[in-house]
């Protein structure tokens, strides 16, 4: 038994001593306090330092340093990791494979940090690029931002690879016939990611903008995607439209309006007289001319005249802007000047006309028995006989 015993514990002395890789487990769980170490130093970091430094920048005015801390923060944490890892990696003092593996893992997790950093600075940096919207738009300037952001993560992607073996150029060439092939069957993707930056350049329209696409949808823009456009119809449902439908079709962007247009064709009755329809039409036309509400010439056109007689009215057309393009404005001024033309008809002693039709009857067929129906031409009635 004692025999036994001592066996047991040379074979335990024996795997302490060798461990994994060559390490003894002892060096493994200093190793491990190392890292335990770094890791907490990470949360006083956090805790403390960081902390201070957002307090110190939520006190100035921009909000480029509070978006610069946020942006910072992952990777700075994620560091204390990194330096965890790779001084713990250092004291177990590997050889051979395991020790190239280590490196490799260092090396990658250093490259990926740094991307990473550079991938987050994007967004806090790109208030740098607000002088571009005044020449392009924010929603194209938004698109080149998150293009720049692909090209971090990929090229990113391909410094991992190669740092362990992985020849990036090969793969390239063979994703690029594969990619030959696969445009081939994603043409509408290509049609409407080119059709969403036409949009966006050529500045048809912008997020919010009410716009109709005749055929298609009429709504609120709520987002800009790179395949579709998310409009918003005003029934509230929500409508994805592909981009491509924008390079196909004539778009009406109604939030580009200098001016809001009211055009009505207003009928009085046949009976009304020349005096009358002349105070009817000054009345009009002072009234739009002389409220604030109205655009004047030569800034828009305005019309009241005598237009036509139709089948039932003597119509008087009115084409006339309103200032304001909102809806809501528009319909309240719309409803006072609908009041004021009641009025200006009504004190004018004449009123609206309305659809009539009239029927003339050039003679109506004689009763039976009538003796008017003796003196016409053709056949008597025929009277049965009485029994």
């Amino acid at each position: 038994m004692m025999q036994t015993f001592e066996e047991f514990w040379a074979l335990v002395v024996d795997v302490w001593q060798q461990g994994v890789f060559g390490a003894d487990v002892g060096h493994f769980i200093t190793a491990l306090g190392i890292f335990l170490a770094f890791f907490l130093l990470r949360g006083l970091v956090t805790r403390f330092i960081l902390y201070e430094i957002k307090v110190v920048t939520a006190r100035t005015h921009t909000p480029i340093d509070d978006d610069l801390v946020v942006a910072l923060e992952g990777p700075i944490r994620f560091t204390f990791i990194i330096l965890g890892l790779f001084f713990g990696g250092e004291f177990l003092r590997l050889e051979e494979t395991p020790a190239v593996l280590a490196d490799n893992l260092f090396r990658s997790l250093v490259t990926f940090n740094i991307f990473w950093l550079l991938f987050r600075l994007v967004q806090p940096l790109s208030h740098l690029f607000t002088p571009l919207e005044e020449l392009f738009s924010p929603e194209l300037v938004e698109w080149l931002l998150k293009i720049l952001k692909g090209l971090i993560a990929l090229i990113g992607g391909a410094a991992v690879l190669e740092i362990w073996g992985i020849k990036v150029g090969p793969m390239l060439a063979g994703l690029g016939i594969v990619g030959a092939a696969v445009a081939l069957g994603a043409q509408d993707l290509f049609k409407n990611l080119i059709g969403g930056m036409l949009v966006l350049a050529e500045k048809r329209f912008r997020v919010g903008d009410w716009i109709l696409v005749d055929g298609i949808v009429e709504g609120t823009v709520e987002k800009i995607g790179f395949r579709s456009t998310m409009v918003r119809r005003f029934d509230k449902a929500p409508v994805q439209v592909p981009n491509a439908e924008f390079a196909d079709k004539p778009v009406t962007n109604f939030s580009e309006m200098t001016h809001r247009r009211i055009y009505w064709k207003i009928g009085v009755e046949y009976g009304t007289r020349i005096d009358q329809l002349r105070e009817i039409r000054d009345g009009i036309e002072a009234y739009v001319l002389g409220e604030d509400a109205f655009a004047k010439p030569p800034e828009v056109a305005t019309f009241v005249r005598i237009d036509s007689f139709n089948a039932s009215s003597i119509d008087i057309m009115l084409y006339c802007f309103t200032r304001t393009t909102v809806w809501g404005e528009w319909l309240a001024i719309k409803e006072q000047l609908a009041y004021r033309i009641k009025q200006i008809v009504e004190e004018a002693g004449t009123g609206f006309a309305f659809p009539s039709q009239s029927i003339y009857v050039e003679s109506l067929p004689s009763a039976p028995g009538d003796p008017a129906e003796a003196d016409q031409d053709g056949p008597e009635p025929f009277t049965p006989p009485e029994d």
